[in-house]
C-alpha cells in the first residue's frame, strides 16, 4: 500500500477582526484511506494577540495514512471560534485546504469564510451572540451545496507541513 505521512503544525491565524481565537480542525479523506497512526482532528488552544497581530496556536499535526488509491486525497477543514468577554464561544468562520500531493515542506494559507446573514440576524448576533452556521459541516469541504452559499471573507489560517510519501513510485503513481 502507498503511505502518506503529514507532519507539521497549524501555525496560527491572521487578518481576523476578533481576538481570543481558537480553531477546531479535522482531516477528511476518501474511503480508500486508512489512518495508521495519529489523530485526524482536534482543537487548538486560545490565543489573545494584541490588535492587528497574528494569533499563534503552533498546534501539532502528525498523521500517517495508508491508501489503495489517490482518490479522496486528504484535506483539512477548519472552524475558527472566538471567546467573548463573558466566556461564550462564538463561531467566526470556516475554511478548508488540500494537503499538498508533492513531498517536502509546504507553507499553506487557508482563506476562511462565513455565511452572510440578514441585517436582523447581524443585529441579533451583535447583542446576543451566536451567528449563522452550516447545518451540515460536511459542506465545508464538499462542493455540492457550497456553491449556493453567499459568504464573506474573514481571515487566514497558516500551516507549516512536511509531507512524506512512500511506495508511490512502486505502484507507478506520480503525485508531483
Amino acid at each position: 500500500m502507498c503511505e502518506v505521512h503529514i507532519i507539521g503544525q497549524i501555525l496560527g491565524a491572521s487578518e481576523f477582526q476578533e481576538n481570543n481565537l481558537f480553531c477546531k480542525w479535522g482531516l477528511n479523506s476518501g474511503g480508500n484511506w486508512k489512518i495508521i497512526e495519529g489523530l485526524n482532528g482536534g482543537q487548538t488552544q486560545l490565543d489573545d494577540p494584541l490588535s492587528n497581530e497574528m494569533c499563534y496556536w503552533c498546534h501539532p499535526v502528525d498523521v500517517h495514512y495508508a491508501t489503495k488509491g489517490i482518490q479522496g486525497w486528504p484535506k483539512f477543514h477548519f472552524q475558527v471560534w472566538h471567546q467573548d468577554d463573558y466566556g461564550r464561544d462564538q463561531f467566526v468562520s470556516y475554511g478548508f485546504c488540500h494537503v499538498p500531493t508533492s513531498s517536502g515542506f509546504h507553507e499553506l494559507q487557508c482563506v476562511t469564510w462565513k455565511p452572510v446573514s440578514s441585517f436582523c440576524d447581524r443585529i441579533y448576533e451583535y447583542f446576543l451572540g451566536g451567528g449563522l452556521q452550516l447545518k451540515n459541516p460536511c459542506n465545508i469541504y464538499q462542493g455540492l451545496e457550497r456553491y449556493r452559499l453567499q459568504t464573506t471573507s474573514k481571515g487566514i489560517i497558516h500551516l507549516h507541513l512536511h509531507v512524506i510519501t512512500r511506495n508511490f513510485d512502486k505502484y507507478k503513481i506520480v503525485t508531483n
